[in-house]
């Protein structure tokens, strides 16, 4: 599995956090608080997903302000609310005794395994997305992994496996997969993904032609040399 912890009783344990990103006059990049919860629980959802797991539960650390956890909680079932989910039970903190100068916010899920996970090497691996980050992502919209389509391609079995990119940039997440392997794509593949712009998509030979169909045109093959 990738960044999942799977427990002794079978549950997996996914995580992801944003510093300064939010509504905070310090904050680095300036967005809506429910538009950096809506991120950071996609990269969680995605490495569920990777781990063949849908989540039953999420925990929430919110170090911005209590103010802020409506509109975080409103990011995350904007999430769900779009991919036709049922928003698992939000539980969590806020830190109320100190305020900070910029916005915190941490958001883990813990799931069930429902998926068989393929073995990673015998499967033809693609790009999807473009890699982006901060601002990019509210400039370029159309080239952010679109994740309706890729839980689609789970359920109908289209795809064997994912796995999200994030900031280490597609080299490093081929890297960490497959090991020390030589591979083309036509993407910048040292630039950061950000929020898992980017998934890697691990596709069975017979299932690439409707990958391809379902997917569209960001959908790169990852050549191996």
């Amino acid at each position: 599995m990738r960044n999942a912890m799977q427990l002794s009783n079978g549950f997996i344990v996914t995580t992801d956090n944003s510093g300064a990103i939010g509504e905070k006059e310090r904050d680095v990049v300036q967005v809506p608080d429910d538009v950096t919860s809506y991120y950071s629980a996609r990269v969680t959802l995605l490495e569920q997903w990777a781990a063949g797991a849908e989540p039953e539960a999420i925990v929430m650390h919110n170090f911005s302000s209590e103010a802020s956890w409506g509109r975080y909680v409103k990011g995350i079932k904007q999430l769900f609310d779009e991919l036709s989910l049922p928003v698992p039970p939000i539980k969590g903190s806020s830190e109320t005794n100190m305020p900070t100068l910029q916005s915190g916010v941490a958001i883990t899920m813990i799931g069930a395994p429902v998926r068989p996970l393929t073995d990673v090497k015998k499967l033809h691996w693609f790009t999807y997305g473009k890699p982006l980050v901060g601002i990019e992502l509210l400039k370029h919209p159309e080239y952010i992994a679109n994740l309706l389509l890729v839980k689609k391609a789970l359920d109908s079995n289209i795809i064997g496996r994912i796995w999200p990119v994030g900031s280490k940039g597609i080299d490093s997440e081929i890297r960490s997969m497959l090991g020390d392997v030589s591979f083309s794509n036509s993407l910048d593949c040292k630039k950061t993904a950000g929020p898992a712009t980017v998934i890697l998509l691990g596709i069975a030979e017979e299932q690439v032609k409707s990958a391809e169909q379902h997917f569209g045109t960001l959908l790169e093959p990852i050549v191996f040399k």
